[in-house]
């Protein structure tokens, strides 16, 4: 089987034929594969190993996240031209032993609250052969608690075209000047180097049209994915593996490690256009790694309605009625013992949220569930 392979001890930087960090056309292939022949890739976590299971909370202040997201390939798809459609079936997913999941200042959706910061590591059990990406894993740092695993790649995607990666800066930069919050190409960090990548390549904290960071729990092994291919060979790249993840990544990170995946590809002619504008489908066959992440048995839950502090509704706020949710999930595992910070990061790695309801106006629901399972036995 054609494949890639790293050293995990070094950065993307010191093995720059491995992988890249930024989405750009002129990022040469590391490897050529034909449609239907299956390819191994092994991968870094998402920060490029500049955490490790020896780390603390004392070097957040050292990170650099221009290293951000530490990807391996480009693999050129042969026959692959613009216009197609690139099938990706994910075969298998093999976490490594070790993972982490960080809450540093400010970060995440309620990065606003202030929580103290927090590096949970995981140390992963792995299961049967059955588990396919499973096991369970359990940290020091959140005790009582235990995580099923059913790993994903956070990333995955292929190269946009230069029409696509002006097109994609202009609208983010559009989005800046109203007052978003946008991630503009630079420099810092930046692999490859040299050539148009560092200065023109997209960052790939957002997902956009090619796929990239899309942190959809449910790609595990037996999903396939599909992108447009905009340009010749499609150049398809991965990484930012996860053993497990809430549906909502909320306090920014998911239990994130490294990773060898066996991905394979099709290619379907001339159809792209099933999936410009702005979505893109993906399918799975099979159970789920670990079937407790399919389908909730024993739960707590809670629910969020667009009402804020005050009693103010703000009828049809998806995104207030998120974060009481969340807030009241926070507060019900501080009824279990977790502080704030804990029970962030339970929420970003365990806790799924649901929309409920978008008809009953003006208070449309978001729930927030988590597995009793999830808590160790007494």
């Amino acid at each position: 089987m054609p494949g890639i392979s790293i050293d995990r001890a070094k950065g993307v930087a010191e093995e720059p034929g491995t992988g890249h960090n930024r989405w750009h056309p002129a990022i040469e292939p590391v490897l050529e594969v034909a449609p239907g022949e299956a390819v191994e890739m092994e991968t870094r976590d998402a920060l490029d190993g500049q955490l490790t299971a020896a780390s603390t909370e004392a070097d957040f202040g050292s990170l650099n996240f221009g290293r951000a997201h530490a990807l391996t390939g480009p693999v050129r798809v042969a026959g692959a031209e613009p216009g197609d459609l690139l099938e990706v079936e994910f075969v298998s997913i093999e976490p490594q032993p070790w993972a982490y999941t960080s809450i540093t200042p400010g970060s995440g959706y309620l990065g606003d609250l202030g929580f103290e910061p927090l590096l949970v590591h995981w140390e992963i059990e792995r299961g049967n052969a059955a588990d396919a990406g499973g096991g369970w894993a359990r940290s020091a740092q959140l005790p009582g608690f235990r995580l099923p695993g059913a790993s994903f790649m956070g990333v995955s995607g292929v190269a946009p075209s230069l029409e696509e990666v002006a097109a994609w800066s202009r609208r983010e930069a559009a989005w800046a000047s109203r007052g978003g919050t946008v991630f503009a190409p630079s420099t810092d960090g930046a692999v490859p180097e040299s050539g148009p990548a560092p200065t023109e390549g997209l960052r790939t904290i957002p997902p956009r049209e090619n796929g990239g960071n899309m942190d959809v729990k449910q790609l595990t092994a037996g999903s396939r994915l599909f992108l447009p291919v905009s340009v010749e060979g499609a150049l398809f790249s991965t990484g930012d593996g996860h053993f497990a993840q809430g549906d909502g990544e909320v306090c920014l990170t998911a239990a994130e490690m490294g990773a060898t995946v066996v991905v394979r590809f099709a290619l379907h002619k001339g159809e792209a256009d099933k999936v410009r504008g702005g979505s893109l489908r993906f399918s799975h066959t099979g159970e789920f790694a670990r079937p407790e992440q399919a389908r909730l048995r024993n739960f707590i839950a809670t629910m969020g309605m667009p009402i804020d502090g005050d009693g103010v509704n703000e009828g049809e706020n998806l995104n207030l009625a998120t974060r009481n949710a969340l807030q009241a999930m926070i507060e019900l595992l501080g009824e279990r013992g977790y502080g704030p910070s804990q029970a962030y990061a339970i929420c970003s790695v365990a806790v799924d949220l649901k929309i409920s309801q978008v008809v009953d106006v003006p208070n449309f629901i978001v729930s927030a569930f988590l597995a009793e399972e999830m808590f160790e036995p007494a």
